[in-house]
């Protein structure tokens, strides 16, 4: 772990299914000698975290590998030039891997001399003293584990490698777990639950559905909690936030800062940062793209699309929770119903799902940063208008929250009948109690070639989130 003064910086490996899928084929080609790739990655880098985030899998060709045995592979450094060159130009970092077809889960004398060659001649390349350079080990059964050349030029174990796919696959050297997860374990296993106190876990809107998430969550025991919202607690809101009080709302508390407290004194131990600004800030995204997981309960269009855009350039699984409630004048429940989507950076996005189009995304833009213009849009028929209130019931939001919950201990401990390739999307219906789930076999077209791109001016490539005040 890079030390940052006197605070300790997780730096973790994050690719895809795609990418380990790729990594296996070539590293495991059924003839038991070693393989090699080179990873070419975009970064997450913050006071908290430092991610490298894949974005590119280079197999080094069988050819070009002058030794290859069970226990060695060796090749010449020419075919990294090129490489070398693209991520000098491109901000990204380099990660080596190889495999260990003996399935030893530990680097060897001779890993380890090829890397303090290797890894500091890397960094004297790219000649940027703030990228973090890697080396990884894949195991015959997928298993992987690394580690990355610190500033000081020591070599440091990865805190974590997570793989995103339809399941989530994480390895970390982390073996704690609180006796409080005991009957959690008892269910899905103390793995799983190793994993999630080793998780940076962000939720973005902490009201309805966010506050009820943030609930369970916390008492999973995340290793960290991250809350963004910029709201205050009001009195018409209490009816739906754990833990509020009218002596908040009469205060005006922040509704980060009430949970935060809630999730503190429960003593579990985790960390919880909170984030008081609209997604729509260069601080909230920086916050968010440090973590391993995103729950989305925003009801605004731009704020989906904003979150599913970090989600893919961060490297980031995003589970999105909404709930519809229609009341008619009369009181009576016209549509009771909610729905839950697990998203894959690379794969489908809510855009390409049909929640809605790039021309909603604009309308909700103009009602968040002009109301006025928007309001006149509405007034000429330019654009639909959006109901200001909706009605909202604790129980069906809490119930959403709680499939939400659910859906992450299902991808990181499969239990249901099917695989979860065929869950990416929830449908809930109180009105005829039914749940039906989809699945999606095209990837976004505008989403899908952003994967990993990590860190660039300006953030997510969006004017709206430069800040010339911050520097790399």
């Amino acid at each position: 772990m890079v030390s940052q003064g006197d605070a300790v910086m997780h730096v973790t490996l994050a690719l895809t299914i795609h990418h380990h899928l790729q990594l296996q084929s070539h590293l495991f080609p059924g003839d038991g000698k070693e393989a090699a790739a080179i990873l070419l990655c975009g970064r997450a880098k913050g006071a908290h975290a430092h991610r490298l985030l894949v974005r590119e899998v280079h197999p080094i060709p069988y050819q070009e590998c002058s030794v290859r045995t069970p226990v060695q592979v060796t090749w010449s450094t020419d075919f990294m030039v090129p490489l070398l060159d693209r991520a000098e130009r491109e901000g990204w970092t380099l990660v080596k891997v190889h495999s260990h077809p003996t399935g030893v889960p530990e680097f060897s004398t001779v890993d380890t001399q090829g890397d303090l060659r290797l890894l500091p001649a890397i960094r004297d390349w790219i000649e940027a003293d703030d990228r973090l350079h890697g080396s990884a080990v894949m195991l015959p059964g997928g298993t992987m584990f690394g580690r990355y050349l610190d500033h000081d030029g020591t070599l440091a174990a990865f805190s974590a490698i997570q793989c995103v796919g339809d399941d989530l696959w994480r390895w970390t050297s982390n073996l704690t777990l609180d006796e409080s997860a005991a009957s959690h374990a008892a269910a899905f296993g103390e793995e799983t639950f190793r994993m999630i106190s080793d998780m940076s876990i962000a939720i973005i809107g902490c009201s309805g559905t966010g506050a009820p998430t943030a609930e369970q969550i916390a008492r999973l025991a995340p290793r960290e909690l991250v809350l963004v919202d910029d709201d205050v607690v009001e009195t018409r809101n209490l009816n739906r936030i754990p833990n509020a009080t009218r002596d908040d709302a009469q205060k005006k508390r922040r509704k980060v800062d009430v949970l935060a407290q809630a999730i503190e004194e429960m003593g579990l131990g985790t960390t919880v940062r909170v984030v008081p600004h609209n997604l729509w800030s260069a601080d909230a995204v920086r916050e968010v793209a440090q973590c391993d997981m995103v729950f989305g309960c925003m009801d605004s269009v731009d704020g989906r699309f904003l979150l599913n855009l970090l989600a893919t350039d961060y490297l980031i699984p995003y589970i999105d929770v909404g709930v519809r409630l229609v009341a008619g004048e009369d009181g009576q429940i016209q549509a009771a119903c909610g729905s839950i989507h697990y998203l894959q950076p690379g794969r489908s996005s809510l855009l390409s799902r049909g929640l809605f189009t790039m021309e909603d995304v604009r309308a909700a833009g103009l009602r968040r940063t002009d109301p006025q213009a928007h309001a006149q849009q509405v007034k000429d028929g330019y654009i639909r208008g959006a109901p200001t209130l909706r009605p909202a019931v604790i129980s069906i939001n809490f119930q959403l929250a709680a499939m939400a919950v659910t859906e992450l201990l299902a991808r990181l401990h499969p239990f249901r009948d099917s695989p979860n390739r065929t869950y990416e999307h929830l449908q809930l219906d109180l009105a005829d109690m039914t749940i039906l789930h989809d699945t999606y076999d095209a990837s976004c077209p505008i989403l899908s070639k952003r994967v990993g791109l990590g860190d660039r001016t300006p953030l997510l490539g969006l004017p709206e989130l430069s800040d010339r005040h911050h520097h790399d």
